[in-house]
């Protein structure tokens, strides 16, 4: 009997941890004022209120828009028969809401967000246990639907060539499309590697000499699904362009722990309050370190299962890793799932020693470490991709606009050269080499290495 039902973790065997129906575009009423506000904003263009030659005009319509949000009524969303499709773009378009009341204010202005947002923000963020804040759920997961020839009944091939659109966008430019659509492909091609999971847990179960053969070949099909997948996340360079994406798009959705602003005269960092949140003793949503990380491909509930299944760990002694942390943001059913992989009573990696260690002349067995490792090597390489889109998209840029910041004497930009932060709030470098490095060391090496050490 499989060990898995994947059903039951809301992972769909056709299109993984993505719904596999569009998701809700629109909230009905009484919510519509909502989704009215958000129309707004994108049709006004608005700028984040950091943007170098920011223009008047620009920051009184931003301030215009911000009145507005403050006078919509105070919306309730704590009714229990709300249905989690409502739930879920509640939580997408108040998240979006929150980001753009917040990054259009000015960089010296402290950070409260009005009660019409917080109040039902925190509501639906208890009932579906996330954080009030915009996630990669919101941006991708939740935020698509199919061309008009397209039908539900569509295959995985037809998602993945170009039916699949983005539906809520900051900017609505390409390059934000581009940039969340690279993602979800990634996500739509990864359930390929899910149902080899799902197989190659079978054979784990069974554990005998045909049981090694077969997920020798599963091993192997897996590496190619993640070379795939690098392949699929290089193509974003295709049509998101690295300036663009810095400046216009990422400001957006940035949390609060990348906020690097200081509140004036205090030399504190910037918090975000969400007011009236004390008037309800049961809306405490914020975790008990007071982490609120943005949108981050480290929330991808897909690349954490590779990690799970392969037996890459990330965790720290002393504190909870970024890995880790990123966990909380993804939505309860897949966190249970990412759990559920874990405590399986017979992992992958010490299936693959014990095959080995058995017998280390064994042809099967060695075939079945060799593709055990290149598994582990096609995903470290992975990572080097994303150093490479990193490098591209983030490093590069952040040390273009210092470089603008300085000639245009502007006091109070960040300073991005020292300690570039990801939008889930890390230090970038350091991160990405260090999930690389854990991964590399994962490879099971070869008797004769071994003995020659």
């Amino acid at each position: 009997m499989n060990p898995f039902v994947y059903e039951s973790f809301d992972v769909s065997s056709r299109t993984g941890f993505m719904p596999p129906r569009p998701p809700l575009g629109r909230l009905p009423a009484p919510w519509k004022v909502w989704e009215e506000s958000l129309d707004d904003a994108r049709r006004e263009s608005l700028q984040p209120g950091d943007k170098l030659g920011l223009t008047t005009a620009e920051m009184a319509r931003s301030e215009r828009w911000r009145a507005g949000v403050r006078q919509i009524p105070l919306l309730d969303m704590n009714d229990p028969e709300t249905s989690t499709e409502h739930l879920r773009r509640a939580h997408l378009v108040l998240t979006f809401l929150m980001h753009f009341y917040i990054h259009t204010l000015p960089p010296t202005c402290s950070i409260v967000i009005p009660r019409p947002i917080s109040i039902p923000l925190l509501q639906v963020a208890k009932i579906l246990d996330l954080p009030p804040v915009i996630t990669f759920s919101d941006t991708v997961l939740y935020n698509w639907n199919l061309g008009e020839d397209s039908s539900d009944s569509d295959s995985l091939k037809s998602f993945i060539s170009s039916d699949i659109q983005c539906h809520t966008l900051f900017t609505n430019t390409r390059d934000e499309i581009a940039f969340y659509l690279t993602s979800a492909r990634i996500e739509l091609h990864g359930v390929q590697a899910l149902n080899i999971m799902r197989s190659s847990m079978d054979e784990i179960f069974v554990g005998d000499s045909l049981a090694i053969t077969r997920l020798t070949t599963y091993l192997t099909s897996l590496a190619t699904v993640i070379d795939e997948l690098k392949l699929l996340l290089l193509e974003v360079r295709k049509e998101c362009d690295p300036e663009i994406y810095y400046n216009v798009v990422r400001p957006w959705f940035r949390g609060e722990d990348s906020d690097t602003y200081l509140v004036p005269g205090s030399g504190k960092k910037r918090r975000w309050i969400f007011e009236g949140a004390g008037d309800y003793t049961d809306l405490n949503m914020l975790p008990p370190d007071r982490e609120l990380s943005g949108a981050s491909a480290g929330q991808s509930s897909l690349i954490h299962a590779l990690d799970v299944f392969l037996g890459v760990n990330h965790e720290q002694p002393n504190a909870p890793s970024f890995m880790k942390r990123m966990q909380r943001y993804m939505p309860r059913q897949h966190r249970r799932f990412l759990d559920h992989l874990g405590k399986n009573s017979r992992s992958l990696r010490e299936f693959v020693l014990s095959a080995s260690s058995r017998d280390s002349n064994d042809d099967r067995a060695l075939a079945l470490k060799d593709a055990y490792n290149k598994a582990v090597m096609s995903l470290k390489e992975f990572r080097d991709s994303h150093m490479i889109i990193a490098a591209l998209y983030i490093i590069g840029p952040a040390r273009r606009a210092a470089e603008a910041a300085a000639a245009s004497l502007v006091k109070t930009m960040p300073d991005t050269l020292n300690g570039i932060t990801g939008t889930g709030g890390t230090d970038l470098v350091q991160f990405l080499k260090g999930v690389r490095n854990r991964t590399v060391r994962n490879l099971l090496p070869d008797e004769e290495y071994v003995q020659s050490c």
